[in-house]
């Protein structure tokens, strides 16, 4: 039986799941927004619809460069974790590629992090060309006390970014760290890049 490969794949952006997006052609900016409120968490369903944003950006003409915001001032405390039990069997395999997608853009990418960005939304950032912090942001990767680990791909980016020893400190105590200390432990010479800017 012939599959409808077109259909599956227009399926995955029907009904955006705390998602949206914007083109502003002049500008030739893609405007992703994570918006859940209060605190714009990531569903499972809301990974793979990232992936195919960030994919269309990348074919769109109109569009030069990515922003991943949050709305309403928090860009994200993370993914729906009280969800997982839901999924289907093996259905996790591919979050970590749906949160690379940044990575594979053929435009630069930059995320916008505001407040919190924590678990998948931190991943998320970790994985784009730019990321820019208020000095109010907190970033954290608090899986651990979950008994989990960081699962789409944040383990390898924070020790790449950060360092082995900082990226324990984050990953096995789930620390909060404020964007002030973050931006201090600077980024290796190979690393994206991470800004400060104030909340006003």
């Amino acid at each position: 039986m012939q599959k409808d490969y077109a259909e599956m794949r227009g399926a995955i952006l029907r009904e955006l799941d705390g998602l949206r997006y914007d083109v502003d052609a002049e500008r030739r900016v893609g405007w992703l927004t994570l918006d859940r409120p209060p605190l714009n968490v990531i569903s499972y369903r809301g990974r793979s619809q990232i992936a195919a944003i960030l994919e269309a950006f990348g074919l769109d003409p109109d569009v030069c460069v990515a922003v991943i915001r949050g709305a309403n001032g928090v860009y994200s405390s993370g993914g729906d974790v009280k969800a997982f039990p839901e999924v289907e069997r093996d259905g996790m395999s591919h979050m970590a590629w749906n949160i690379a997608a940044p990575e594979r853009c053929p435009k630069p990418v930059i995320c916008a992090m505001e407040k919190y960005a924590m678990g998948v939304a931190f991943e998320l950032a970790m994985s784009c060309d730019i990321r820019i912090a208020t000095a109010d942001t907190v970033l954290a990767l608090p899986e651990v006390s979950l008994g989990q680990i960081p699962g789409s791909g944040g383990s390898q980016r924070v020790a790449r970014i950060v360092g082995l020893t900082r990226a324990v400190d984050m990953m096995m105590l789930g620390r909060r760290i404020p964007a002030p200390e973050a931006h201090g432990w600077g980024c290796s010479p190979a690393s994206p890049t991470m800004r400060m800017h104030s909340s006003a």
